[in-house]
């Protein structure tokens, strides 16, 4: 974590400082009154409904020895042992500070977007990155205009990579976290239907991740999905300079990066890794997540590991030790020992559509449930897409289809479209309430089936998923 004196500090986000010890040396910053250890330093941030400088005393009792302070705001006058730091604005000088914390460290910073896999790919990349250096990654998924800068200030002089992811939900947000993190590589993992409410279109949403290339450093690499068209036609669009390399990944053989031999499992999948340049490839890969889709992501993770050096035998270690953030297509068992994929994190038509394929390419189970909640944030189309998704759900993907929200009963429609009158329908049922469906289901699976559970964050699908497994 960050180590400075409160008066750099200050310098390094454009403070004016107030009272307190100018040489005191503070370690750490936080955004939560309730956290600061000893000697950090406290960011009250201002919402719409809260206001963190009301926390001052708080921050101050748990241990903040230093704050920064909107100069609007009327300073405490129990806290006369503090230091204030006073800016316009404690959201801007925050990421100004990470910014200049950056600047100052000499490390390398991987930016990782994309509607769907920056997490997995997040951890995929610093999992064979920390075979051959100190990394550190963005924990979670804290990867807004607050979580990013929190994340840099969390280095420390020893880091010598950083993985960033960077989220977004208009245009102008990776904008500004790119120009925050100056990555020397970047990672765009595809582009998805999620935030069509706020971007209108794919192409749209291919332009606003595409707004990563602002801020990366001279000689830096962009990692960009080949397997998408808008990218390539985005990237004409854009100034790119000459120092910077163009790379491509995916499942098509075309990309610099691709993959073959591809075979895939409930716990994990295995392909050959192909780069252009190595006619004979990197060997045989072993991923411990199943997905064609989520190939994709580890042939980006490869492709920046080895741009940084790391090697093919520390590539396949780093893959063996991969730890997943978790209800990212995350097997288990039911009660009954039957397999459950929990991909209950997100949900938009891309990332269902990829789940609902790789559910279509296992074999050897018995029934292949199909378990959804509503798709969030896709605008005025949300019931087409919501009906699309049934009716891609075809006969020899899946042998049973159930949906939860109001949306999701769409979904059902379509997919009984999709499957006809075969003897399927009573297998293709809606459900109002998440205990019903989980209740109806259990009745009914068996040890050999399969389970797919999705939806958007805010449908909670992983309850499904724990009532499932608790039985």
């Amino acid at each position: 974590m960050i180590k400075r004196s409160v008066s750099q500090i200050a310098a390094m986000c454009g403070a004016k400082l107030k009272g307190g010890h100018p040489e005191q040396i503070l370690c750490g910053v936080t955004t939560d009154s309730r956290s600061s250890g000893g000697g950090d330093l406290f960011v009250p941030l201002v919402g719409e409904r809260f206001d963190g400088h009301d926390f001052a005393e708080q921050a101050a009792a748990s241990g903040a020895k230093a704050m920064l302070w909107q100069k609007d705001k009327e300073i405490p006058s129990t806290l006369t042992d503090v230091s204030f730091l006073l800016v316009r604005d404690t959201l801007v000088a925050l990421q100004r500070l990470a910014s200049t914390y950056r600047s100052e460290l000499m490390v390398r910073v991987v930016g990782i977007t994309g509607s769907n896999g920056k997490t997995t790919t997040k951890d995929m990349a610093a999992a064979l990155l920390s075979t051959q250096y100190r990394v550190l990654k963005t924990e979670g998924n804290l990867n807004n205009h607050i979580g990013l800068p929190l994340t840099l200030l969390k280095m420390d002089e020893e880091t010598e990579v950083a993985v960033i992811e960077m989220g977004m939900s208009g245009f102008g947000e990776i904008e500004e976290l790119t120009k925050i993190a100056q990555p020397d590589a970047a990672i765009i993992t595809n582009v998805g239907d999620a935030h069509l409410l706020q971007l209108g279109s794919r192409a749209g949403i291919a332009k606003a991740k595409l707004e990563i290339v602002s801020g990366l450093g001279e000689n830096g690499i962009l990692l960009y999905n080949g397997d998408e068209p808008l990218l390539a036609e985005g990237l004409q669009s854009l100034e790119i300079p000459d120092t910077t390399t163009l790379r491509t990944f995916g499942l098509q053989l075309e990309n610099e990066w691709s993959a073959n031999n591809i075979s895939l499992e409930p716990f994990g999948s295995k392909f050959i890794a192909l780069y252009k340049e190595v006619p004979s490839g990197l060997g045989e890969v072993h991923i411990p997540t199943p997905g064609r889709h989520n190939i994709s992501n580890a042939l980006a993770a490869i492709a920046v590991a080895r741009y940084f050096g790391v090697g093919p035998s520390n590539i396949a270690r780093g893959f063996s030790e991969l730890k997943l953030t978790g209800m990212r297509i995350e097997p288990s068992r039911a009660f009954n020992q039957a397999i459950i994929l929990n991909d209950a994190y997100n949900a938009n038509p891309t990332a269902t559509r990829a789940a609902i394929d790789l559910v279509a390419g296992l074999e050897g189970f018995g029934r292949r449930w199909i378990v959804l909640g509503d798709m969030l944030e896709l605008g005025p189309e949300e019931e087409q897409l919501h009906r699309g998704i049934g009716e891609y759900i075809t006969k020899d993907k899946a042998e049973a289809v159930l949906t939860f929200g109001p949306l999701s009963h769409h979904t059902a429609d379509g997919a009984r479209l999709s499957f006809g009158k075969a003897g399927h329908e009573e297998l293709i049922r809606h459900f109002d309430d998440k205990d019903s469906l989980a209740e109806w289901l259990k009745e009914r699976l068996q040890p050999e089936d399969i389970v797919l559970v999705k939806g958007s964050r805010g449908m909670r699908m992983e309850q499904v998923v724990q009532a499932l497994e608790k039985g």
